[in-house]
């Protein structure tokens, strides 16, 4: 016994062991991803670019949709517990129904037959088959009447438990939904901040938008933060994402604006992914399995997540109104990440989709199965 309780005391132990070491490593992977992004910021150059303006009402938004999702999955599950807890509620109260109905019918047979005592029964002088008949009929009612009673004796019981909970549940669902109220009102705050922001500095935006540095400076940034990721997860050891060449489904649905490797209209620097118009909002999936190692606002893509799939392989998902993923989170393919917008200061509605490997862009035509 005292060998199988040290036994106990040593898994816990190693379990809290492993688990508090995995919180540190996560920890320290978000400070190194914090400590890059301001790496980043004092490296390159323009400070003050119109699109800057709207980086703390674009991540604020991103928070506020993230909340209201985990909200609403915790009040579907709430609601659900209800529900479970209701209808146990109701098909209680139906056995006690019939149980009660059980044992009126018992007692009304017993005083049409009128009540004879166990030693009249017993000692009388009458026909002894007939009593030995009775007797047995007296104990199956004794027996019967004590069942339905325990039986609801211990339906009582449950029915105040189950009460209880109810109770439990739907105080808990009314602080959800206040809790979501409040958190809705906050992101329409949020983006009414955010629109009155775009008002003041749209006409700086589309200057900016047609300057060739700027755009260049945006390509460098995003290329610096890749090649940098990629050198600190170059150990990493996933699925090998090769095999998937072709196979990728589309991250969101949407149609594909421009080519790989074209030059943009201004003829500034070329397309190294995807933009994918879409509306505001419509899911984002995750392209393969693999780890978040990005999920932050970044100039000129404003509110990006980028994936680490293993083996130096990278997607990368930019403008988005909401991420849904933080850094250190574990992902399946075709899990949600995000949802589309035109953070970062762009015009368009969608998503921009990259794919790289070792830092530098592929071509998603050749990795996504578009049909």
């Amino acid at each position: 016994m005292k060998q199988a309780s040290l036994l106990v005391l040593l898994f816990v132990g190693l379990t809290t062991g492993a688990a508090a070491t995995e919180q540190e490593e996560l920890a320290s992977l978000r400070n190194r991803i914090g400590s890059l992004q301001k790496e980043l910021e004092r490296t390159t150059e323009s400070k003050s670019e119109a699109a800057d303006a709207l980086r703390e009402s674009e991540m604020a938004i991103s928070d506020s949709n993230r909340r209201l999702r985990d909200l609403g999955r915790r009040q579907q599950n709430a609601g659900d517990d209800l529900a479970r807890l209701q209808e146990q509620s109701s098909r209680l109260k139906k056995d006690m129904r019939a149980l009660e109905a059980n044992l009126a019918d018992l007692l009304y047979a017993q005083y049409l037959g009128g009540r004879q005592e166990y030693l009249e029964l017993l000692l009388g002088n009458g026909d002894p088959n007939q009593a030995a008949r009775d007797l047995q009929y007296y104990g199956y009612i004794a027996r019967n009447r004590a069942a339905w009673l325990s039986a609801l004796r211990g339906n009582l019981a449950q029915l105040d438990a189950i009460s209880a909970q109810l109770k439990q549940k739907s105080d808990e669902l009314t602080v959800l939904r206040n809790d979501a109220a409040r958190q809705q009102s906050a992101l329409e705050q949020d983006r009414r901040i955010r629109q009155q922001l775009l008002q003041r500095i749209s006409a700086r935006i589309r200057l900016q938008n047609r300057e060739m540095e700027r755009l260049q400076r945006n390509e460098n940034r995003l290329s610096q933060l890749v090649e940098k990721l990629a050198r600190m997860f170059a150990q990493s050891n996933a699925s090998p994402f090769e095999s998937l060449k072709g196979k990728l489904a589309m991250p969101v649905k949407g149609k594909v604006s421009n080519k790989f490797g074209a030059r943009r209209p201004d003829g500034a620097v070329a397309w190294k992914g995807w933009f994918l118009r879409t509306p505001s909002g419509q899911e984002v999936r995750a392209v393969a399995a693999g780890k978040v190692v990005f999920a932050d606002w970044l100039r000129g893509f404003g509110n990006l997540l980028i994936i680490d799939h293993g083996k130096g392989y990278m997607s990368l998902y930019g403008n988005n109104e909401t991420l849904y993923k933080q850094v250190g989170d574990t992902l399946r393919g075709g899990d949600v990440i995000a949802a589309a917008g035109n953070s970062g200061g762009n015009e368009d509605s969608g998503l921009y989709f990259e794919l790289r490997h070792e830092g530098k862009p592929l071509d998603p035509a050749k990795w996504v199965a578009t049909r």
